[in-house]
């Protein structure tokens, strides 16, 4: 009679990596970068590469001769953060000020929690933030998309969120007719003097086209990018209704980083919750403080600070939506 062998899981390989995950985050986010290097030029190029370079090096280097373990650069996860970290910065920003971001990020946002997996903050947004905080004037230096200059002589103007801010604080509705219309904002086409935000949220409809990507190589679900987008459409929504003076929710939903955020950062599966009733809890978070401080924060744009906040919830989300152990009973 021949035994039965029971072996430890995993019984069967899925064919499912680190390594393929982030590659495919890469290919996502090349229509987006693509459409930059057209709107913006070489300040996009220049921005967006010295970003990945230096975090790829800190990484390198913090792994080698601090913590003296074997590279891990093949996963593409310093990659990664480097294009996010520069998409999220305007294209004149300062070399040496995109360095110290990249330091932060893999430095402190990654590394010093040990790594990949470890860090319960997403590392581009920690360097993000650091760098709007630590440098508020060139982080609110808008070059206007289309001007196709020398990365030093770009033109700045106004971006759609500082003219939805300029219309909440003066109650003057008329500042929101120089928003650009739905189909100018999905394909990025936001010039006309007006500055055009960060790197990676010039065109909606590239992200977009990112997030389809990874939604159908089975990278992400559908629960946070939804529920990030349609709970700031509701809620803004709402208070447009209740008082013109805020922006339409289309406007809003198509302005500032919020795609970029809700697609490719608040996605990050290390910082969000593991089940897909935990996701739709930490998206709705997302959402709300978005609008929040959007609308009553002294910034603009609040998804940077809304994802680092429901970061720091993740693992007490996960705790109060944690399943059953099979076989449990319920109380």
């Amino acid at each position: 009679m021949s035994k039965l062998i029971i072996s430890l899981s995993p019984h069967a390989h899925g064919g499912d990596s680190v390594e393929r995950n982030m590659y495919n985050v890469l290919i996502a986010l090349v229509p987006a970068l693509l459409v930059s290097f057209y709107y913006f030029g070489l300040g996009s190029v220049v921005v967006c590469s010295v970003s990945v370079a230096a975090c790829v090096f800190f990484e390198w280097a913090i792994t080698r001769y601090m913590l003296r373990r074997p590279t891990t650069l093949l996963d593409g996860s310093a990659c990664i953060t480097g294009l996010l970290l520069g998409m999220n910065l305007p294209s004149n920003f300062p070399i040496w000020m995109i360095i110290v971001g990249a330091l932060v990020a893999i430095g402190i946002g990654k590394m010093t929690f040990g790594g990949l997996g470890c860090n319960p903050f997403n590392p581009a947004i920690v360097g993000r933030c650091f760098l709007l905080v630590s440098f508020p004037a060139a982080m609110t230096s808008w070059p206007v998309a289309g001007q196709q200059m020398a990365y030093t002589d770009a033109v700045t103007g106004a971006t759609p969120l500082s003219l939805m801010k300029t219309a909440i604080k003066t109650g003057d509705v008329s500042v929101l007719q120089g928003l650009p219309d739905t189909v100018d904002m999905l394909l990025g086409n936001v010039a006309n003097g007006y500055g055009a935000g960060t790197i990676g949220e010039v065109c909606a409809l590239a992200l977009i086209a990112g997030l389809i990507w990874m939604l159908w190589r089975r990278v992400i679900t559908w629960h946070i990018p939804i529920t990030i987008l349609a709970t700031v459409f509701v809620l803004s929504g709402a208070l447009h209704v209740a008082n013109p003076v805020y922006a339409h929710p289309m406007a809003v939903v198509l302005s500032g980083g919020l795609m970029l955020g809700a697609i490719f950062m608040a996605t990050d599966y290390v910082t969000s919750p593991m089940t897909h009733r935990g996701q739709v809890i930490y998206a709705v978070g997302i959402g709300v403080l978005t609008v929040v401080i959007r609308n009553w924060g002294s910034y603009p744009e609040g998804m940077s600070f809304a994802i680092l906040i429901m970061n720091a919830f993740t693992p007490l989300i996960n705790f109060y939506v944690k399943p059953k152990r099979f076989g449990e009973v319920s109380r």
